[in-house]
C-alpha cells in the first residue's frame, strides 16, 4: 500500500501529476472535487464559490475536514490497487491526518512553480471564473490557501518538484516518484533544488 499526496499552489501542476498517475493505472482522489461537490450540494457555483465553501467546511468541521471526507474514497481504492494519488492537499493538518492514517506508506510531494507561470496556467485551463469576470485573483487565492497551512505542508514534503521545464520533463519526474513508490527516506533522487 502506498498513498502519494500532492501539495502546491494553484497552477503548479498537481492536475498534471494526477494525469500521469491515471496513465500509470493509479487511481486518483482529488480533494478539490470533494469541495466542488459540496459547493454544488449547497446550491453554489463551484467555479466562483469553491474557496468560500472550502473555508466553511474547515470552520464547520475542523481544519482536516476535507481530508476526513477523502479518507473513505482513498481506502475504497486501496482495496483494489497498491497505490493511490491524493491530488491537492491544502494544509499541514491534512498532512497530519494522512500521516496518522497511513504512516510510512504516505509520501508528500510538493509541486512548485513561479507565480507568473502559475497565473498563465490558471488562465489557460479556464476552470475557474477569471479575475476579469469577478473571480478571485491568484494572489488572493494563494494567500487564502497559505492561510489554511499550505506553506507549512509544502515545507514538510519529502519530495519537491520544481515544475518549470517542459511538460514531458515534469511528467518524467512524476513517473519517477510513482515508480520508486515515493522516495528512499535517506536520499531523494527526485528532489529538485
Amino acid at each position: 500500500m502506498h498513498v502519494i499526496g500532492t501539495v502546491g499552489l494553484a497552477g503548479s501542476g498537481k492536475g498534471e501529476a494526477a494525469t500521469v498517475a491515471r496513465e500509470a493505472g493509479i487511481p486518483v482522489v482529488t480533494m478539490g472535487d470533494v469541495v466542488r461537490q459540496e459547493t454544488a450540494d449547497r446550491g453554489l457555483d463551484p467555479a466562483s464559490d469553491h474557496g468560500q465553501v472550502a473555508q466553511a467546511l474547515r470552520k464547520e468541521n475542523g481544519p482536516a475536514a476535507i481530508a476526513e471526507r477523502s479518507l473513505p474514497m482513498i481506502e475504497d481504492r486501496l482495496e483494489d490497487h497498491d497505490a493511490v494519488l491524493v491530488d491537492g492537499l491544502r494544509s499541514d493538518r491534512e498532512v497530519d491526518r494522512f500521516e496518522d492514517r497511513f504512516g510510512d506508506a504516505f509520501t508528500l510531494v510538493s509541486i512548485e512553480a513561479p507565480f507568473d507561470l502559475r497565473r498563465e496556467r490558471v488562465e489557460d485551463r479556464g476552470r475557474d471564473t477569471s479575475e476579469d469576470d469577478g473571480g478571485e485573483p491568484l494572489a488572493e487565492r494563494d494567500e487564502r490557501e497559505r492561510g489554511f497551512g499550505m506553506g507549512e505542508a509544502m515545507e514538510r514534503a519529502e519530495v519537491t518538484i520544481e515544475n518549470t521545464d517542459s511538460l514531458e520533463a515534469f511528467h518524467e519526474r512524476i513517473r519517477t516518484v510513482i515508480r520508486e513508490g515515493g522516495i528512499d527516506r535517506n536520499h531523494s533522487p527526485t528532489h529538485e533544488p
